[in-house]
């Protein structure tokens, strides 16, 4: 783990690390609504493509996942004239997918833990990262030179939510 990142649902690597065979999607979209939009179709398209079919539920909790990350990057990241950059990485044995989305505001982190209830009770937003902690296995944050920040989170397919 490097000194950028934060993991605070656990430390287990995932398919983003060295040595671990993986199946890759990238794509550079524009940091507007159609772009974050577009980034949830064009993953469960890609889901599709893996062997996941579009009403999998790995597939529709990826789509809520690409959907909240790339809403708080045209939200909270956006830079003008700057796009985001959505990718998508699976293990070749399917026991780990990472979900990654990389925008130009260094400066906006994310909070590394998310408060249940922080949002009042008729707020429209700030819901997001709960949503992402609830979905995923693990999430966190990365800053890469020259000045972008990834927000990733991982989920492991076979895996029921309450195992060990």
């Amino acid at each position: 783990m490097n000194a950028h990142d934060v993991r605070p649902k656990g430390d287990t690597p995932g398919p983003a690390q060295p040595g671990c065979p993986v199946r890759h999607f990238s794509l550079r979209l524009s940091a507007t609504r159609r772009g974050a939009r577009l980034a949830r179709r064009l993953a469960t398209e890609q889901l599709a493509n893996w062997g996941w079919p579009y009403d999998h539920e790995l597939s529709l909790t990826v789509a809520h996942l690409v959907g909240e990350l790339t809403a708080n990057a045209v939200l909270h990241g956006r830079v003008p004239g700057r796009d985001f950059r959505l990718a998508l990485a699976v293990a070749d044995d399917d026991t780990v997918l990472r979900i990654e989305v990389t925008d130009a505001r260094v400066e906006k982190l994310p909070p590394t833990q998310v408060q249940a209830g922080s949002p009042g009770g008729l707020a429209e937003s700030g819901r997001g990262l709960l949503l992402v902690e609830a979905l995923a296995d693990r999430w966190g944050t990365r800053q890469e030179p020259p000045c972008t920040k990834t927000v990733w989170c991982e989920l492991e397919p076979h895996r029921k939510k309450g195992d060990a």
